[in-house]
């Protein structure tokens, strides 16, 4: 098993046919489908995180820019239309997501310790806007959720096709060469002429506007946003992109490996929730389940090398 994409794949073949047989609920396929809206949303924030970790940076701000679109939307859109809350949301998405890689190459500061600081940053200015008050959402946002095409929720289609397209981004347009090479050594990239700052400040500008169509599926669903919303979401959008085979270090992903290791994340849980698991041992299996797929790809890795054949010494006799 050449590709790490497999051990993501497996595994939700074996966590599907696990809670097939445990429980009964989770026989139920339009339940599975309908169920998929919350989740979508973290999926949406794993595609750029895709993006920012194969490029060797890290983004721990992206539950505080899901955080703070979401309480600002409301307030800056007021009563408008749906499609102008979303502009507006994927504006504000942008705009912090950018900052963020503004900061990190031009000031020569590690993506760790300054999304730390803007994580900080971001959640406090919401907490401050709103302090213990919610933002309504508008009537005419509210029920994304409810609405569905050929079967499957919006929030889940809308995560499908941004998934197939920056996929294709990443694996077909010079963008994506651009971020695998920065990723492998960005040096060297910059040496080969590749924009490296212009490149990371893009992935970090496109991950923040994918949160910001997050923080509107959110804030559509909830019909209200408050700064104290989605504790812990940043940890799950990196868990999905590293146990679906995105090296931490940085040059080596996909998006493929993101969307099977979201359909584990979403089969994992879903599957607990019906059997009614506490929210404690979730998370104790969740990190598990990491463990096991991250060790599962070096083991793999480390087999498919020692496979390899090895060259053919020349032979110096006349």
């Amino acid at each position: 098993m050449k590709r790490p994409e497999w051990i993501p794949a497996i595994l939700s073949i074996a966590v599907f046919a696990l809670f097939w047989y445990l429980s009964k609920d989770f026989r139920d396929i339009p339940y599975l489908i309908s169920n998929t809206t919350i989740l979508a949303e973290t999926g949406l924030m794993a595609i750029g995180m895709t993006l920012i970790i194969i490029a060797g940076n890290i983004d721990l701000s992206v539950g505080s820019i899901l955080v703070l679109t979401a309480c600002l939307m409301p307030k800056l859109a007021g009563h408008a239309s749906a499609p102008v809350a979303i502009l507006i949301a994927v504006l504000l998405g942008a705009v912090m997501g950018g900052i963020n890689g503004i900061i990190i190459t031009k000031a020569k500061l590690p993506s760790f310790l300054v999304t730390l600081a803007t994580m900080a940053i971001y959640r406090g200015i919401a907490k401050a806007m709103l302090q213990a008050d919610s933002a309504e959402v508008a009537p005419n946002v509210k029920g994304l959720d409810r609405l569905s095409l050929l079967g499957m929720p919006y929030p889940l289609v809308i995560f499908l096709v941004f998934a197939l397209v920056i996929g294709l981004v990443l694996h077909r347009k010079v963008l994506g060469r651009w971020l695998f090479g920065i990723g492998t050594n960005s040096e060297a990239a910059r040496y080969a002429g590749f924009p490296v700052d212009r490149a990371t400040i893009t992935a970090f500008a496109v991950s923040g506007a994918l949160i910001g169509i997050a923080a509107f599926c959110m804030d559509s669903r909830l019909g209200v946003a408050r700064p104290d919303m989605a504790p812990g979401i940043e940890l799950q959008a990196i868990t999905i992109v590293v146990a679906g085979g995105t090296a931490i270090s940085g040059g080596k992903g996909t998006m493929v490996g993101t969307l099977l290791s979201w359909l584990l994340m979403y089969f994992v849980t879903t599957g607990m929730g019906v059997m009614n698991i506490k929210a404690e041992y979730q998370l104790t299996i969740i990190g598990l389940i990491l463990i096991v797929s991250v060790f599962g790809q070096q083991v793999a890795t480390s087999i498919a090398s020692h496979r390899l054949p090895k060259p053919t010494k020349l032979s110096t006799k006349p």
